[in-house]
């Protein structure tokens, strides 16, 4: 049979056994009229007042936005929503745009002209987050580690803290969007690498689909509420990027009914683990380098047996990337279970994906169909595949399930 997985930004035809189970979300029809869908939540939202009660002209605005790693139609959202603040009273001088990055490298002009659109970057004041400048950051608290909680002065500084963003299964945090807008995305790196600690990683609660009792999202929900009160507007996302659904209001209970109602589509239950699971990255832009690639393999971990086989499909158009503190970590390691015992006995600034990695990797073996060199491939401690149908011949097991849509489709077994 012909699957098509999805693979930069188009998809990759692949011959497989008649006998592959294919796992995909819930389909949902896109909105009818989007923008209309948006306007309504803004004016109607969970948990509390209207948006438009704390707008004046006065007032000093941040609005949190994600960054070029991630899918939020941002160039939908964000110019619908600055229409409305202004509509409601805001002065375009008082608003500022905050680009999410987390502890990501910033974007350049050009990919921010992409994120919000040309007239967006023109006319407002758009800001990349600087997770290790001290100037740009405000301590609000001390992690459950002990270090700094620290956020970005701009969001603190506002009268009003508008988080955007989408909310999909998250491998480590449960569910992306809500309070991950703030924490981790407008964080300092210190508060970043505290909350993403091995201990905190290494949680069986710090998977996808679990936020009461995950150490991780907790205190993500914990870090953000310092900020002080922070009105959501996330949005759920079809495969093709259509908005589903608007979830706008409190940053928590917003957030709650977003995740609910993407786990009703998201999350597929299977009866047994298989021999070979075939996942991607979802496409682009989720599967713009490797270390997001750690994502799918994560969804295709749950599933598979012990002993078996993992193919991730991820173009990895901009690489490792190469330098980072990911590639540097797999680099030096000579084995995937080098990296769990360099990780054990010293302290890296960026650990949780090869991490992750490597945890997936003491349960099943791994093959990387990327636009990478073999050379590169190997040095991530990852088997090269050029040929998606050959190797699962060379495999040849009993059983196979296939996840075109990579972690937008969140296995489990039942």
């Amino acid at each position: 049979m012909k699957t098509n997985l999805a693979y930069g930004d188009d998809y990759l035809p692949v011959e497989l056994p008649d006998f592959a189970t294919v796992i995909e979300p819930l389909h949902r029809v896109g909105l009818s009229d989007e923008r209309a869908a948006l306007l309504e939540a803004l004016d109607n939202p969970i948990g509390v007042l209207s948006l438009r009660q704390n707008i004046t002209a006065q007032a000093k605005i941040c609005i949190v936005f994600t960054d070029i790693t991630r899918p939020t139609p941002n160039e939908r959202l964000i110019p619908w929503l600055l229409h409305y603040l202004e509509i409601c009273g805001a002065s375009r001088e008082n608003i500022t745009l905050l680009n999410a990055l987390g502890s990501h490298r910033p974007n350049s002009k050009e990919q921010l002209e992409k994120l919000l659109t040309p007239e967006v970057v023109r006319d407002y004041r758009v800001l990349n987050h600087e997770p290790e400048n001290a100037s740009e950051l405000r301590q609000v608290g001390t992690t459950r580690g002990g270090k700094a909680a620290l956020l970005n002065r701009h969001l603190l500084e506002a009268d009003v803290r508008i988080i955007t963003g989408f909310i999909e299964p998250h491998f480590f945090a449960g569910f992306s969007g809500g309070p991950k807008g703030i924490m981790p995305g407008v964080a300092g790196l210190e508060t970043i690498v505290s909350n993403h600690g091995r201990s905190h990683i290494a949680s069986p609660q710090a998977a996808f689909g679990v936020l009461d009792g995950n150490p991780i999202w907790e205190e993500m929900r914990d870090l953000a509420l310092l900020a002080g009160p922070s009105f959501l507007l996330n949005v759920a996302l079809n495969e093709t990027r259509e908005i589903t659904g608007v979830f706008a209001g409190d940053l928590i209970k917003a957030h709650r009914v977003g995740c609910e109602f993407v786990r009703a589509s998201a999350m597929q239950k299977v009866e047994a683990p298989f021999d070979l699971v075939i996942t991607t990255n979802s496409g682009y832009p989720l599967d713009q380098n490797l270390y997001q690639g750690v994502k799918g393999m994560s969804a295709a971990a749950r599933i598979v047996r012990p002993g078996g086989h993992i193919i991730l499909a991820a173009q990895c158009r901009y690489g490792v990337p190469d330098g980072s503190p990911y590639d540097e970590l797999l680099r030096r390691a000579k084995t995937p279970a080098d990296i769990l015992s360099l990780i054990e006995n010293q302290t890296f600034t960026e650990q949780w994906q090869a991490q992750i990695q490597a945890l997936i990797q003491s349960r099943a073996s791994v093959h990387l169909f990327s636009d990478l060199p073999d050379e590169t491939v190997r040095a991530a401690h990852l088997i090269p595949c050029r040929d998606i149908a050959e190797t699962v011949q060379q495999i040849a097991p009993t059983s196979l399930a296939v996840l075109p849509q990579g972690p937008l489709t969140i296995p489990y077994l039942a």
